[in-house]
């Protein structure tokens, strides 16, 4: 049942024919033969890794194999304790990654869920209440106000029918339906022929033919995207991989010229040469560097959640802080979701309306002299009110929260918060009768008593008004209808994004009871016009001004109409908003020219769901960091597709928010600004953890280097630089993630996507650092073998000096350009608090006898710890003129520059 042309493109009678269908419907024995042939009208369901599974691949890393090697020969020689405690070093690395993980994709199940449980179909002429998953091309379906609708549909019949259609187009209002064929080539906000499952039937009574089902609905077409989309590894664990890789051929490189060398040259017995290969490979391995970086991401991550940000993904903490592009959707995410009046244009007057969404406060201006309007002193305005409030269907209520909310058409909505603003009291009032508001003739009239007056009032398209009104009303009473003077006011508030309801009035005989069609083709006075819109948000121009500051850019992608968009787009100050381009243009692009317009264009309407993760991935291939931003199901693909999805977490669908990284619990497009800025700061105190804890796994390296080349004592024990790596690094480094945000951090520009997270200045620091703490190490060696001390008692002192430069030297790493040991640095409490607990942590292994037999360590004479101190203040003050010299060095090549 392919069809030839898309559907919205034949008729009635072409539609029932290329389905083999009937008005009456199919019977049960045809609908039976079709169900085992299309299958259950149900989502296709993706098959997930088990638990198992997923921990097992959190061992797939470069440098766990190092570790699973050194653990293999550690059991060989039957070094049982070691082994152990090399394992679970791997297994606690594994444990954390396996925590992180979200990969259980619900955002399919939520989609699954968003699918109506039953449906209304008639067969064989009878009504049946069915099961939808027995829904087949070809049923005959029947929709009232409220339903979901439960497969995708080709209108036969349609009675005022108006549908909820935002989580598929973003479109903040109900769209109109009818059944005539559309000719030319659409995109889906504008198939008005068609109903797709999962959206909801605002208004009115239907009646559809099945077109599509499961899998090959538009929703179907959203869940196969999503599941097809592959998930993106952040530029931090990119870089982390690159780093790994680059740790592992060094070792390896090393590990083969020290095997040669003390295999052929030193005649070093195997079982020693094995214990010193072992100890180089653990300790040329930042074992804790895993979980420093997790206890970073997490420290950021609570952060953002009191800032409103919960982040679903910990690497997700730093991707934030590399973003270069933020595609966000428009309806409420930009804007309120909410329609709201804020014109409105009379004969004599034009007023401006204050106040946002559905909440009834704000007064209305003349636009001309700023002057609040007194609207019972306004005849004509008055007059407007009565009709906007009278003719209307909406209601605007509190909910349980005390948060306004209508039921109803938005547009009408906004007509009546309006209302409700001007608190104009019309007294008694009775409805006598009605012409219901359909998309065929686009207008809604009503007959009421008002006040004793007997009055008809029409309310709809402005076009439409124009060709029922000769007269207008004034406030000098009623004049000739001048249409030319109301086209140019009404296509003036156009251009800035409103949507046009007219209105008009009319007294007629008291005795007159009845309404039709024809009795407003007479003597009808045109009132005047309210201009609608869904609003931006305040906060949102200020937090794009903040991300375009900070060198990001803020593109909006929304299934909106192109004008409307462009509106908004300059009211919210994104950057080309004179300029856009619509999903029709970029259907018939090729992915070069597609790449080309993703640059170039900041503003995209009426866009499907496979346009906007199109733009994405194109961003993407053009070297972008791209955060997108949505709240209904049409931006899920997107958001799983983007190096950040951001969601929205009170009007965001439960797809969305399980496809995204983020999700914003304000639904404040500002809080992506402090998200960013937070990003920034975790990504600066990562790198500043990385210099920190690389240095000492050097140094570590250069010991045993040296031993092996001088046939000398091994310096450490792969179980004592294991607890270095594990228990001092990591302690440490919660000291460097305490640190606050550096000066400047928005007015930066984003990090050159694929650059490293060492550069060669990192690299020289790690370098001349590691080699400073080796040398000292190395001195204080010499000088105590040969004075008889015992091989503990040697390792001990390494030890303590090795943890104290690595102690002092966090200091150093506080700042990369300016004298750590500032006021700030008392401020930042994380300093002192791991500087007690690495105190204790010393003594413990020091002093503890059953920590002295697992760690092969003595107890340490007072004067030592002096002496480690001492070479650790020396290691501070020479590094501190490193880094002046350094920054001296750079303001010269700037200068030249």
């Amino acid at each position: 049942m392919t069809p030839e042309k898309a559907w919205y493109q034949y008729d009635i009678e072409e539609t029932l024919q290329h389905l083999n269908s009937r008005p009456e419907g199919l019977s049960e024995q045809e609908a039976a033969a079709r169900l085992e042939k299309f299958g259950p009208n149900a989502l296709p369901e993706k098959a997930g890794k088990s638990a198992l599974m997923r921990f097992i691949a959190h061992f797939n890393d470069v440098l766990i194999y190092i570790l699973l090697a050194a653990a293999f020969l550690k059991a060989i020689m039957g070094h049982w304790i070691d082994t152990i405690v090399i394992l679970g070093v791997a297994v606690i690395n594994a444990l954390i990654g396996f925590v992180q993980e979200n990969s259980a994709e619900k955002s399919l199940k939520g989609i699954r869920n968003m699918l109506s449980s039953q449906a209304i179909v008639v067969r064989d002429g009878i009504n049946h209440t069915v099961n939808a998953e027995d829904l087949v091309p070809g049923d005959m379906v029947l929709l009232r106000p409220g339903d979901k609708i439960p497969a995708d549909l080709r209108l036969l019949e349609s009675h005022n029918l108006q549908v909820e259609e935002a989580i598929l187009t973003g479109e903040s209002t109900v769209v109109s339906k009818q059944t005539d064929a559309i000719t030319e080539e659409v995109m889906i906000g504008d198939r008005t022929n068609l109903l797709f499952s999962g959206t909801t039937i605002s208004a009115g009574n239907a009646k559809g033919v099945v077109i599509a089902t499961g899998g090959h609905t538009e929703l179907g077409h959203i869940s196969e995207m999503i599941s097809t989309v592959e998930t993106q590894r952040t530029p931090l664990l990119q870089q982390m991989d690159r780093l790994g890789k680059g740790i592992f051929i060094l070792i390896l490189v090393m590990m083969a010229l020290l095997f040669l060398f003390a295999f052929t040259l030193r005649d070093m017995p195997m079982n020693e040469l094995l214990l010193a290969l072992i100890s180089l490979a653990v300790a040329s391995v930042p074992e804790g560097l895993p979980a420093i970086i997790s206890i970073i991401l997490s420290l950021g991550v609570q952060t953002m959640a009191r800032n409103r940000a919960i982040i679903r993904k910990l690497p997700t903490v730093e991707t934030l802080g590399s973003m270069t592009v933020i595609c966000s959707d428009k309806t409420g995410t930009l804007t309120m979701n909410e329609m709201t009046a804020k014109n409105v244009i009379m004969a004599d007057y034009a007023f401006r309306v204050e106040g946002e969404s559905y909440q009834p406060t704000g007064g209305i201006f003349f636009t001309d002299s700023n002057k609040q309007a007194r609207v019972q002193e306004i005849p004509p305005l008055a007059q407007f009110i009565t009709a906007i409030t009278l003719c209307n269907d909406s209601q605007v209520k509190q909910d349980d929260s005390g948060r306004w909310i209508i039921t109803g058409s938005p547009t009408e909505g906004a007509l009546k918060v309006l209302a409700m603003k001007a608190e104009l009291e019309l007294g008694e009032t009775r409805q006598l009768a009605k012409i219901p508001f359909d998309s065929s003739y686009k207008y809604m009239a009503v007959r009421s008593q008002v006040a004793g007056k007997n009055q008809v009032f029409l309310t709809g398209a402005p076009d439409v008004l124009f060709s029922l009104c000769e007269l207008e009303l004034t406030d000098a009473g009623i004049k000739p209808f001048r249409r030319d003077y109301w086209e140019k006011e009404m296509s003036r508030f156009a251009e800035q994004g409103l949507r046009m309801v007219a209105a008009a009035s009319k007294t007629t005989a008291d005795g007159d009871v009845e309404l039709d069609h024809g009795d407003i083709r007479q003597q009808m006075v045109f009132i005047g016009i309210a201009g609608v819109m869904d609003p931006p948000r305040p906060e949102a121009v200020a937090a794009i001004a903040e991300c375009q500051q900070a060198g990001i850019r803020v593109k909006m992608i929304t299934g909106d109409h192109q004008k409307t968009a462009m509106a908004i787009g300059a009211m919210l100050g994104i950057g080309n908003s004179q300029d856009s381009i619509t999903g029709s243009q970029l259907e018939h692009m090729d992915d070069k020219a597609l790449a080309e317009a993703a640059v170039h264009y900041d503003i995209f309407a009426r866009t499907s769901p496979e346009h906007k993760l199109r733009l994405v991935k194109a961003l993407q291939n053009k070297n972008e960091v791209v955060g997108m931003t949505g709240d209904g199901v049409n931006d899920a693909p997107a958001l799983k597709q983007a190096d950040v999805g951001i969601a929205m977490g009170i009007k965001g669908t439960e797809v969305t928010k399980e496809a995204a990284d983020m999700v914003l619990t304000d639904d404040n497009f500002a809080t992506i600004a402090s998200a960013v800025k937070e990003g920034r700061r975790v990504y600066d105190n990562l790198k500043k953890t990385i210099l920190f804890v690389l240095p000492t796994n050097l140094a570590q390296g250069l010991l045993i280097i040296i031993a092996i080349l001088a046939g000398a004592m091994l310096p450490l024990t792969p179980i004592q630089i294991l607890w270095m790596n594990m228990a001092t690094s990591t302690t440490l480094s919660f000291g460097l993630a305490y640190e606050p945000a550096e000066k400047g951090l928005m007015h930066r520009k984003p990090r050159i996507p694929g650059s490293n997270v060492l550069d060669l200045h990192a690299i020289w620091r790690i370098a001349f650092v590691g080699i400073l703490i080796a040398i000292s190490a190395f001195i204080l060696e010499a000088w105590m073998a040969p004075r008889g001390y015992s091989s503990e008692l040697i390792r001990t002192v390494l030890l303590q000096t090795l943890v104290t430069a690595q102690w002092v030297y966090m200091f150093n790493c506080r700042t990369a350009d300016r004298f750590p040991l500032n006021r700030q640095v008392f401020l930042n409490k994380g300093l002192w608090l791991v500087s007690g607990v690495l105190l204790l942590l010393q003594m413990a292994i020091i002093y503890l006898p059953f920590m002295n037999s697992l760690f092969g360590t003595a107890p340490l004479p007072l004067a030592y710890w002096g002496i480690t101190l001492l070479i650790g203040i020396v290691l501070f003050l020479i590094v501190e003129v490193e880094k002046w010299l350094i920054v001296r060095l750079r303001a010269g090549r700037n200068k030249l520059a």
